[in-house]
């Protein structure tokens, strides 16, 4: 996700406040009063694109706020915390119809989209799929995505909602000067839903309706479905949370019904976007425009592994010559996880040094519900960003103790067969 998300501690007592950026969580916010204010939210709700579900997160207490310039649900009536470990101990349904779906076609495909991100995308296997990168000229990370190599003759593609236009304008920018050239390549952006099922009961839940055998589907592996009578699925083992997980491509005439019947067993359970981003965080996983940006590159953002062996000796993608060599030489910061108790820690929170010098600053943090600590992500000096390394971080002008962790925080349950 590209928008920003900040969690509030407990999830109870919270103001919620909508921006052009994205949702912010604040402790004690109040309401805000007055018929201009009231008119303005009204009309920035009024610009907000809605989703295929967006009557049925209504109907079932969700609470809608804008996020990446769409209307989503933050959370339904259970609390945050509730729906945080509902998905760690069972399974949820999370909206996530606002990203980017794309698929690439013709028979330069691979070669279009390896002139784009990092990953080995030709040594991809049918129907199997890799976290990449769009990267800059100056190494730069334009936005993280997850691309398919599918058995149907065509990349399937899935990046962020907020940086949709920007990414789509860069494909689309790419294609041409390929077609120019005499390359065959086409992108087709999907007006599908999109869905993902999370937590691990989420193979059991699925496989009633479903007649493909999931002990088949192996993480980042895809296939083409019928799902609970809905044919012409795309069922992706992967997700946001850390957890055995699915996303499921569907028809958007279709999704109300198929998130219908998976609500039927008793197991499942809707999500919002609070649970989501602290789940994600817990996983140690990136949120676009906090803790990666243009202004980050992989190797700093730790992230050197999804740059394929054959691309890096071939060094020929974009950024290749700001990034290759950094590998080696390493750079002067490093993204790291830091766990501290006290007071929670916020997005853009000073990392100081023992003695009280600026190291570097937070990008991500929230209370973990199932550590029962607070965690976040830093850019640290490298000099510091060793894990067991004692620092502090600066919270309501105090200084906080604070340690560098290893990530993910809580361990991944990804499915390997």
């Amino acid at each position: 996700m590209c928008a920003r998300l900040l969690l509030g501690p407990g999830g109870s007592g919270l103001g919620l406040r909508a921006s052009s950026e994205g949702l912010l969580w604040g402790a004690g916010a109040g309401c805000v009063a007055g018929r201009q204010q009231q008119r303005q939210a009204s009309s920035a709700e009024a610009a907000l694109k809605k989703t295929p579900l967006f009557d049925f997160h209504r109907d079932h207490g969700g609470k809608m706020v804008g996020f990446a310039g769409w209307s989503m649900p933050v959370q339904y009536k259970d609390s945050h915390i509730a729906s945080h470990m509902h998905t760690r101990e069972h399974c949820s349904i999370f909206d996530v119809s606002h990203m980017l779906q794309t698929k690439v076609h013709g028979k330069d495909r691979v070669k279009f989209m390896e002139s784009l991100v990092v990953a080995d995308i030709a040594e991809l296997k049918d129907n199997q799929g890799t976290l990449s990168l769009f990267t800059n000229e100056k190494g730069g990370i334009i936005d993280d995505l997850i691309v398919t190599k599918t058995n149907q003759g065509y990349l399937y593609v899935v990046s962020n909602a907020g940086c949709a236009d920007k990414d789509s304008v860069h494909m689309k920018a790419r294609m041409a000067e390929l077609k120019a050239a005499g390359f065959d390549v086409d992108l087709e952006f999907l007006d599908e839903a999109l869905i993902a099922l999370q937590g691990p009961t989420m193979s059991r839940v699925l496989q009633e309706g479903i007649k493909e055998d999931l002990n088949n589907l192996t993480f980042m592996t895809s296939t083409l479905a019928t799902v609970f009578g809905v044919p012409d699925c795309r069922v992706t083992r992967c997700g946001y949370t850390g957890e055995d997980g699915v996303e499921i491509s569907i028809p958007k005439t279709r999704v109300v019904e198929l998130t219908e019947k998976l609500l039927a067993n008793s197991e499942v359970k809707l999500a919002g976007l609070g649970a989501r981003d602290s789940l994600r965080l817990e996983a140690g996983l990136c949120l676009y425009g906090n803790d990666i940006d243009e202004t980050t590159t992989p190797v700093e953002a730790t992230l050197v592994w999804t740059i394929g062996k054959r691309r890096r000796q071939n060094k020929d993608f974009p950024g290749a010559d700001i990034i290759i060599p950094q590998i080696k030489a390493k750079t002067a910061r490093k993204r790291v996880g830091l766990v501290s108790t006290g007071p929670p820690i916020r997005q853009h929170t000073p990392v100081l040094s023992l003695d009280g010098k600026v190291i570097g600053e937070v990008t991500s943090g929230c209370p973990s519900p199932c550590l029962k600590k607070n965690i976040a992500m830093a850019y640290v000096d490298a000099e510091f960003a060793k894990n067991g390394t004692a620092i502090q971080v600066e919270i309501r002008k105090k200084a906080v103790p604070a340690t560098i962790s290893k990530m993910p925080f809580v361990p991944t349950k990804y499915y390997s067969g």
